[in-house]
């Protein structure tokens, strides 16, 4: 296939033909279809995979299912992630979907790396790989994403691995260099190796030409005339009280006390990073 990066530096996921198959042990995964993707997988007999509930699509008779748990407790709840996950043990085929539009891509992963994922982007993962999540810390973080933005963490430890990731609109991928920084609308985030390092940054929105107090004043008038305040309640009323942690509600009612601003996730390098193009809120769905 053709190794098609923008001027940017973006390079164009997945670079996988339809139907294409990539080995793994006695497993063969498959990717189909184009519009909402398939991932189809073949399990060797004595091997498994896991997943969460809602993305398995079909299954042979005889494939086997059992739950692992996964860590975290109460944690889980907070951030709407899963309290267990399913596993399907081999031989037979079982396939997986998102119910959205966007692209599958598949990541290899080898002893001794770790890949950084964003909630709710897992298709499905080889049992070689060990599972464990991570919270974004910080006040900027759960402002940003409401409840606060979840990773989850994917290590492999003895042999290597394969990762199968559903993201939404379209997905790029880019390499950063040793101390390389790019800023990301938080929405857009999709994975990250875990050298690559994540903070927060807030930037104001101001008249041009405002500077001080003149800023200050400029962003409080603007907060005040109540159209945040006006959206803020608005959400909330279609919401209900899950609204109240919802990241556009957070966002809404911190520009109404702040001013007007937007905040970005800031990666630095080493290591690769990809985004997607669109966003779909897992909370308020």
């Amino acid at each position: 296939m053709r190794d098609l990066v923008t001027d940017s530096g973006w390079r164009q996921a997945p670079r996988i033909r339809d139907l294409t198959e990539i080995s793994l042990g006695d497993s063969v995964f498959q990717i189909d279809g184009t519009v909402v993707p398939v991932a189809d997988v073949c399990l060797g007999a004595g091997e498994s995979i896991f997943f969460e509930h809602h993305v398995m699509l079909w299954k042979d008779e005889n494939v086997a299912m059992t739950v692992m748990t996964a860590p975290g407790g109460m944690k889980r709840l907070l951030g709407t992630l899963p309290f267990v996950l399913s596993v399907a043990h081999g031989p037979g085929r079982v396939s997986f979907s998102r119910d959205a539009p966007g692209e599958v891509i598949v990541l290899p992963v080898d002893p001794g790396l770790e890949l950084d994922v964003r909630e709710h982007a897992m298709i499905v993962a080889s049992s070689s790989l060990t599972y464990s999540f991570e919270k974004l810390p910080g006040l900027q973080a759960t402002l940003a994403t409401g409840s606060g933005m979840y990773l989850d963490r994917f290590v492999a430890a003895q042999s290597q691995g394969l990762l199968v990731l559903h993201g939404y609109g379209n997905v790029f991928d880019r390499t950063l260099a040793e101390g390389e920084t790019i800023q990301v609308e938080p929405g857009g985030f999709l994975f990250k190796e875990s050298s690559v390092s994540i903070d927060m940054v807030t930037h104001k929105l101001t008249p041009p030409g405002a500077t001080g107090n003149s800023a200050i004043q400029a962003a409080k008038g603007l907060s005040s005339r109540g159209l945040s305040g006006l959206r803020a309640a608005k959400a909330l009323r279609k919401q209900g009280l899950s609204g109240i942690l919802s990241g556009d509600v957070m966002q809404q009612a911190s520009g109404v006390v702040s001013g007007p601003g937007i905040t970005l996730m800031r990666l630095t390098g080493p290591g690769r990073v990809g985004i997607q193009s669109m966003y779909m809120n897992h909370g308020a769905a």
